[in-house]
């Protein structure tokens, strides 16, 4: 009987008992915060970053895992189990990092057909709808087609939301472009954004907290209309207070759905910046 190993990088928002008692490999992408380099979740805690941004000279950067990382990884996998192992490798969307790409080419390179990289199109909790039901399958005993049909049906089913309280360190970290509709030098602003298709897709702007509570409202709206709502993914950068309170919103709008919530990972922080959203929503399928 084949068993399926479950990778994924360090953009989906797990809880570290999600990590343990699903078994999922989780490749870290790293953090420069002033010349001090930081594996994701390793040895940078997601709270401990919040509190090293604010204080950094600079601006944070990140960067995609080696090819190095990638491989040793898939290779440790493979020889992991006498049984016939297979590997399912999942990733956030490369529209906005180059880890997808990376995980490729190492799977290429190690020239078997055992392992499959997969593009979320998503990140963040997002990304994590699609891997913690993999991981599930997988603790099943399902078959790597079989698990590779429910993350599409997931995938195709799953919404995901931006609010931010400021474009500066999207544009200083070179993502502007893809928070398509809007113009340099427009930073001081709120926007409210839609992930399609792994690009972030701009949709209101405004200059006070009204904007994003009218844009929350649409979005709640928006999925009263779906036949049902499954799981609510909710992360946020810095901001547990005002988290807890639109996740006790949404658990009221939706009962019957699972809220979770969460602070996001320090790659997302990075881009985000203080007091930004993340809405993820499962709909009912």
């Amino acid at each position: 009987m084949t068993k399926v190993k479950i990778v994924t990088d360090s953009t989906a928002v797990l809880s570290d008992e999600e990590i343990m008692e699903l078994g999922v490999k989780v490749i870290p992408l790293t953090v420069m915060i002033d010349d001090q380099l930081y594996q994701d979740g390793v040895d940078l805690s997601r709270e401990d970053f919040m509190d090293k941004m604010a204080q950094a000279k600079n601006l944070p950067k990140t960067s995609t895992p080696s090819l190095g990382v990638f491989t040793e990884a898939y290779e440790e996998l493979l020889a992991e189990d006498a049984e016939d192992v297979e590997v399912i490798s999942i990733h956030l969307t490369p529209g906005l990092s180059g880890t997808f790409d990376t995980a490729q080419q190492a799977a290429q390179m190690l020239d078997t057909e055992k392992i499959h990289v997969i593009n979320s199109t998503f990140i963040d909790c997002s990304l994590g709808f699609q891997v913690i039901a993999a991981a599930q399958l997988a603790q099943q005993g399902k078959s790597v087609s079989e698990i590779l049909q429910e993350m599409q049906k997931i995938k195709e089913n799953t919404e995901l939301y931006l609010t931010l309280s400021s474009l500066d360190n999207l544009s200083a970290g070179g993502r502007i472009s893809k928070a398509t509709g809007f113009i340099g030098g427009l930073l001081n602003i709120k926007i409210g954004a839609h992930v399609v298709d792994g690009e972030i897709i701009a949709e209101t702007k405004g200059r006070g907290s009204k904007t994003i509570k009218n844009y929350l409202k649409k979005i709640i709206d928006q999925m009263h209309e779906a036949n049902g709502i499954k799981k609510i993914g909710l992360s946020h950068a810095g901001i547990p207070e005002l988290a807890q309170e639109l996740a006790q919103t949404l658990q009221n709008e939706f009962p019957k759905a699972q809220v979770h919530v969460q602070q996001t990972t320090p790659v997302v922080s990075t881009h985000t910046g203080v007091g930004a959203f993340g809405l993820s929503y499962l709909k009912e399928y």
